[in-house]
């Protein structure tokens, strides 16, 4: 307690010691005055009702005192709650006109953007109608094709028909050819892709019988001989083909099947058995799709082989034209070395002819003056040439 108190600040003290005077001097005149109202006479029964009266005055005075108060600061309260009141309400007013207005403007908006939406739906509907009519066209068309590819042989120019695009499309014309012979004998092959020095035969195909109930039929039974039953074409057909392999006659040692149907090639490449079997017959089926990349990659290879060719025969004309250059070297050498020859018997000539005019001018001094003339115009007229002769034989 005395560390709390010793804690205090100045005015705390203050404040404490204030009140405890006030207590004391409230307590100490309780006592006096009772000693006084005994000491003038009154008796105790007397001074007791006095200050019992007292304290109820002052009870009643607090009492009213304190309800005054209440009441002016009730009144008080109710004034700032009204106003309060009246300005929250005010604000609310204007908040709920502000989002009323948001509202209304969100609203009209949104039935606009409504009406917007249903013309695109309308539209969307029209044109999804007309797409409907022309998927009903197509539907009559893919019937009539369907009517159509009944008939053998127009299957057959179907698939045909197929591969002549694809070849047309990815490979150069002097590369294929359809309707070609791959050998001696076998027949003629739909088409013939021509290497350097191999021939590739594909041949199209379109069992469409056999297929058929494996996607319109719902009966295992059913299926199942379907299946069997395209095995079975499939093997013959693949026989037929392997006739057009020759690598004695310049054919690749393989055969493509060409099939127009991705679904029929999936259901000849799921058959496990038959896959392995016709790889051993060297005879491989393909897809449009599958056919497509084949096609690519060949017209790739070609032109790198092409792009080696022209390579080799530029290595060709730079060897010919190495050699030739060689030939002139060696020719232009022996043209330098009879030039030094010619060079070495003119020097040889030139000293001959000084010895003869010494021995010409020691028989006359006549004709020593003419022989000095004479080999001296000589002289000039073989030195004009004799410089080019040196500078070709240095060369």
């Amino acid at each position: 307690m005395l560390n709390v108190l010793k804690q205090l600040t100045a005015d705390a003290r203050l404040l404490f010691a204030t009140r405890f005077i006030r207590l004391f001097a409230y307590g100490s005149l309780s006592v006096v005055l009772v000693f006084y109202l005994v000491g003038i006479g009154l008796s105790e029964r007397q001074t007791g009702m006095l200050l019992t009266l007292t304290l109820a005055g002052d009870t009643i005075i607090s009492l009213l005192l304190t309800t005054q108060q209440l009441k002016a600061e009730f009144q008080g309260l109710n004034q700032q709650t009204a106003q309060s009141l009246e300005s929250i309400r005010d604000r609310v007013d204007a908040k709920l006109i502000a989002i009323t207005e948001q509202v209304q403007e969100k609203l009209d908006q949104n039935i606009k953007e409504g009406f917007a939406q249903f013309e695109k739906v309308q539209q969307h509907l029209k044109a999804a109608e007309e797409q409907l009519r022309e998927v009903g066209a197509l539907g009559h068309s893919i019937n009539d094709l369907n009517n159509l590819l009944k008939l053998p042989h127009l299957r057959g120019q179907f698939g045909e028909a197929s591969l002549e695009r694809l070849l047309a499309d990815f490979l150069p014309s002097h590369m294929f050819a359809l309707q070609a012979s791959p050998g001696d004998g076998g027949g003629r092959a739909d088409a013939v892709i021509y290497f350097p020095d191999r021939k590739l035969p594909i041949d199209a195909k379109f069992p469409r019988e056999a297929v058929i109930a494996l996607f319109e039929s719902t009966v295992e039974s059913e299926v199942e001989e379907a299946r069997e039953e395209l095995v079975r074409v499939m093997k013959a057909e693949a026989k037929r083909i392997k006739q057009y392999i020759q690598p004695e006659n310049g054919t690749t040692d393989i055969a493509l099947m060409y099939l127009p149907s991705e679904t029929l090639y999936m259901e000849v490449v799921r058959n496990r058995e038959l896959g392995d079997w016709m790889n051993q017959q060297h005879v491989f089926p393909v897809s449009p799709n599958t056919l497509l990349m084949t096609l690519h990659t060949i017209a790739l290879v070609h032109k790198w082989y092409e792009v080696a060719s022209r390579f080799e025969k530029s290595r060709a004309e730079l060897a010919k034209a190495q050699k030739s250059f060689d030939f002139f070297q060696n020719q232009f050498e022996n043209v330098g070395k009879n030039l030094n020859k010619a060079q070495e018997a003119f020097e040889t000539a030139q000293r001959h002819l000084k010895t003869y005019r010494g021995k010409v001018s020691a028989l006359s001094g006549q004709e020593q003056l003419e022989l000095d003339s004479a080999p001296a115009e000589e002289k000039t007229a073989n030195e004009a040439p004799q410089l080019p002769l040196i500078d070709k034989a240095s060369a």
